[in-house]
């Protein structure tokens, strides 16, 4: 047992360093704690493991109480506006696929980051990352440096001369606008939080208002990156997926369509950033926000997926969305401009007929006399697809009735399709045959 103090003989708030996310637990007071500083071997791909554990904690609690508060943090960040499907949440897949790739560290400081990162050596790891950390966390993150605690390591993804932010990229654009003054996420003067969770020597301080000790210290902090370069498969992009997939490990694990949008940097990826602004499906989708974990452009790629030869011809009795999905991004990361010109007619001629046919419930799901105001991924698929497929043989949609529309919501085949096995074919050909319905000329 011994007590934590800092540099000048303060005490430190009190916190847990875990996994190298710090959160504060107000109803605990300074006082004494059991500190364990483990350094694991960085080719185990885990590097730093600090723990700074209260003495009425036991590592269990102190592990329950930190899955807790970030599952929490997840569900206020989704807002409420999508309907989850339980069967989809599992989908995992794994490639045959055997992997040579070679590592190495280097101890870089944020000096060097930044000089690589403002010169293009340092990529971003998308080509729009949604930078996610709230000022809060970002302000915690730069105390935690000036009070000299150990920074967890990076991954960085080796692609001919430029690095690929594989794990970091958070940490690193925090420091990045702290150094700059301006916050990313508001566009503000980056000032640290002005909360007692902040020691008080920093607390709603901007960068220029350190000491030049201060600003030094921040600027030479080392931060461990090991650093990897794929050697086989050879332009397999499906392979680094899963390498981005099983490498991240911040507390905000990327999503699967952040990582796609990683990886498969190209035409493709540009033009779903560009039909996500189509107001009219941000009125179907039910924000006029971007989804900040881009799932809305998630399912932008399920509609392509969805509609195309591979899924409605399979011959397979189930698929792995998360595969199909990948496959297809890569398929046309590089599409030419007349490929990416089709897609881009054959998803806002639809989207924009759909609202004007059915209105802004069109992809919602309907029970106790009312439509969920949730978006709903397999009723989107459904009856979106079953659109774009009239709309190949006529000019418009007709006008659907609600009494219609909320019969097919209610049918119950169509809502078993679009809630268990939704990745079946015959479950996916299904549902889209009883949409069409909704678009002949005698409705039901």
């Amino acid at each position: 047992m011994f007590s934590l103090f800092s540099a000048n003989n303060e005490h430190l708030p009190s916190y847990y360093l875990l996994w190298g996310e710090v959160f504060f637990l107000n109803e605990l007071t300074p006082s004494n704690y059991i500190c364990s500083f483990v350094h694991t071997d960085p080719a185990n791909q885990t590097g730093l493991r600090i723990y700074l554990i209260h003495s009425s904690l036991t590592l269990s609690e102190t592990k329950r109480r930190y899955s807790h508060t970030m599952a929490k943090k997840e569900t206020k960040e989704k807002k409420d506006i999508i309907e989850e499907i339980p069967s989809e949440l599992s989908d995992d897949y794994s490639d045959d696929s055997l992997f040579n790739i070679s590592s190495w560290g280097a101890d870089l400081s944020f000096r060097e980051l930044i000089s690589m990162y403002e010169e293009e050596e340092l990529v971003k790891p998308e080509l729009q990352r949604k930078y996610v950390w709230d000022r809060t966390e970002a302000s915690r993150f730069i105390e935690s440096i000036l009070l000299g605690l150990p920074v967890p390591s990076i991954f960085l993804a080796q692609s001919g001369s430029q690095k690929l932010i594989v794990d970091g990229y958070q940490r690193i654009m925090t420091v990045y606008d702290y150094m700059r003054g301006i916050f990313t996420n508001d566009g503000k003067i980056f000032r640290l939080s002005n909360s007692e969770r902040i020691n008080i020597r920093w607390r709603n301080k901007a960068f220029q208002e350190l000491s030049k000790d201060e600003q030094r210290k921040l600027r030479s902090t080392t931060i461990h990156a090991i650093v990897f370069e794929q050697k086989k498969p050879v332009n397999d992009d499906t392979s680094l997926y899963q390498i981005f997939e099983r490498i991240n490990t911040s507390g905000r694990s990327l999503t699967p369509q952040e990582i796609r949008n990683c990886v498969y940097q190209g035409s493709l990826n540009s033009l779903l950033f560009e039909l996500n602004e189509l107001p009219a499906w941000r009125n179907l989708f039910g924000s006029t926000a971007a989804d900040s974990r881009m799932r809305d452009l998630e399912y932008i790629l399920r509609f392509f997926v969805m509609k195309s030869a591979t899924i409605r011809n399979s011959a397979l009795n189930q698929i792995s969305l998360k595969k199909e999905l990948n496959n297809y991004m890569g398929r046309y990361k590089d599409a030419p401009a007349d490929e990416i010109q089709a897609l881009r007619a054959d998803f806002t001629r639809t989207i924009n007929a759909v609202l004007e046919s059915m209105g802004a419930n069109a992809f919602r799901s309907y029970s106790s006399g009312k439509f969920s105001k949730k978006f709903h991924p397999a009723v989107f698929d459904a009856i979106s697809i079953a659109a774009y497929e009239h709309l190949v043989d006529n000019e418009t949609l007709p006008m659907v009735e609600q009494r219609a529309h909320v019969a097919l919501l209610e049918n119950p085949t169509f809502k078993g399709c679009t809630s268990v096995r939704t990745t079946d074919i015959e479950n996916i050909n299904r549902r889209i045959a009883l949409a069409s319905t909704l678009f002949h000329k005698e409705q039901a």
